[in-house]
């Protein structure tokens, strides 16, 4: 056979396009050229296959071999096409079942001695190949568990180079390597902490209740110690555990990310990036290969920004964009990824540089123009979109008192479950299930509640005190105070709590 053909994945963001890699023999000059758009670490697959095959006894054709991945106008990044090069080029002159080889497609990276090495973005990879109807692929021992997370595909873990040759019916002496083993970084999940240990914060518990039955983002102010941190931390305990299309999409990020994925975990994912973060931390990046931000990191669970006011304004600015679409486009040069972006904000800010501005019996030396540019970070575009202010004060006593509601998780989950039941009933006929994704024309219009109930919402708007923007968001955070009370319509005192959170409710 002088060409042979079998399939690889090329991956852009959670985005997985399928690349048919054909080999073809020619001349008498032996060559090894690689053409169809690669970048520079493809490019150099040409070596590692050559060093690969020799060291496994594997003899490639000591000719002109061309390597073609088509569709030629689309990029190709990184090593993971590897194994489907080296295979395509054997099957030229090994003895292989040519029909087995063209359709299994192939992931992984080689190594000098022929070992298959791990590669971030496996279970992307093989969730592209299945959508594209393709039922069988061979990945390194070390990304074997990932891989097998997809339903409806035949994964083959392959150590090394000579396995897979066996595997497609090839004859080889070659003796079977150890495989290369990675870290597993997903271990036993954290048991999720509880909101009985949160003391003297009552009314901050009750908000941090209302945006997880809603999907609401959240902003606490307040002096060191307050206990911001410790609310943001258990804010993923008492948000519904994810449904299968939510867990997958976690797990691909974090095999993008580069984390080994065992297993699909159903807690919601907690970011907090510190506040020295730049704006491609954030977002994502990187040359060639775009790997995914904290945004996409937190997408289907939360992302904290601790230290809110010593974030740069541009890093949180980049916030807006997300916010409102709900997914993170990135562009660099020769590239784009999209990633998705449905995570719930959390910002914890202090009230000036020192953190003692208003703080009973203590001393601010902030000046006012200190103040004043510290507070500006947040800027009024963003402090727009966030649905919850929450104003906590330091806790006056260490003990709770005998006579005091304790909120615990389990309590605060059960709340939270009745109350997006409710939602999801509500907007059954409609595309929509938590309050926070229904867009505000169908709040104003078809789901509209009667005028006096929107009477104080159309005053604050006509005074310029409330945007269109943040009109819609406080009848979504109005439905959920709703939800939470058992209302199956809409009432003055669920928007007249809304409006009290939106202002800055006092803990």
């Amino acid at each position: 056979m002088t060409v042979a053909r079998t399939w690889a994945v090329a991956l852009s963001g959670l985005r997985g396009d399928l690349v048919e890699v054909e080999a073809d023999v020619s001349s008498q000059t032996p060559e090894f050229s690689i053409i169809g758009l690669p970048d520079k670490a493809l490019g150099e697959a040409g070596r590692r296959v050559r060093n690969a095959c020799t060291n496994r006894g594997l003899d490639l054709p000591k000719r002109r071999i061309t390597v073609n991945l088509s569709p030629a106008s689309l990029p190709k990044r990184g090593a993971g096409f590897d194994v489907a090069i080296a295979v395509a080029a054997l099957a030229t002159s090994v003895e292989m079942d040519a029909a087995h080889v063209a359709s299994t497609v192939h992931i992984g990276e080689l190594g000098l001695d022929g070992r298959l090495r791990p590669v971030p973005g496996v279970l992307p990879a093989v969730a592209a190949a299945q959508r594209a109807g393709h039922t069988r692929v061979v990945v390194p021992t070390a990304n074997a568990a990932e891989a097998r997370l997809v339903d409806g595909v035949e994964v083959h873990a392959a150590a090394c180079l000579a396995e897979v040759v066996r595997w497609h019916g090839g004859r080889t002496e070659a003796a079977d390597l150890a495989p290369v083993t990675a870290p597993i970084a997903d271990g036993t999940d954290d048991a999720p902490l509880d909101l009985a240990d949160v003391v003297g914060q009552p009314a901050a518990v009750d908000a941090l209740v209302v945006a997880a039955a809603g999907g609401h983002h959240l902003l606490m102010s307040g002096p060191p110690g307050a206990g911001k941190t410790m609310l943001a931390r258990r804010l993923p305990g008492i948000l519904p555990p994810l449904d299968d299309e939510a867990a997958l999409s976690v797990a691909s990020i974090r095999s993008l990310a580069g984390e080994t994925v065992t297993r699909l975990s159903r807690i919601p994912p907690f970011e907090s990036p510190h506040h020295g973060a730049t704006a491609a931390a954030l977002i994502g990046g990187g040359s060639g290969v775009v790997r995914p931000g904290a945004i996409a990191r937190a997408s289907e669970g939360v992302l904290f920004l601790d230290e809110g006011g010593e974030f740069p304004a541009s890093v949180l600015d980049a916030l807006r964009q997300p916010l409102e679409s709900g997914m993170i486009q990135v562009h660099r040069s020769g590239v784009a990824a999209t990633f998705p972006a449905r995570f719930q904000l959390v910002i914890a800010t202090n009230p000036c540089p020192c953190g003692l501005y208003g703080v009973p019996g203590a001393a601010c030396e902030c000046s006012p123009q200190a103040i004043r540019r510290y507070t500006r970070r947040l800027s009024g575009p963003l402090l727009d979109r966030i649905d919850i202010d929450v104003r906590l004060q330091r806790v006056s006593s260490a003990r709770q008192e005998v006579d005091a509601r304790v909120v615990t998780t389990a309590d605060a989950r059960r709340q939270v479950d009745a109350a997006r039941g409710r939602a999801a009933r509500r907007w059954a006929s409609t595309p929509w299930r938590r309050n926070a994704d229904v867009p505000g024309t169908w709040l104003r219009g078809p789901a509209a509640p009667p005028p006096e109930v929107l009477r104080p919402l159309d005053v604050a708007l006509r005074r310029g005190a409330l945007t269109l923007r943040g009109y819609d968001r406080l009848l979504r955070v109005a439905w959920t105070v709703a939800d939470i009370s058992g209302h199956d319509q809409l009432r003055l005192d669920d928007v007249g709590r809304a409006l009290f959170l939106r202002r800055g409710a006092s803990a």
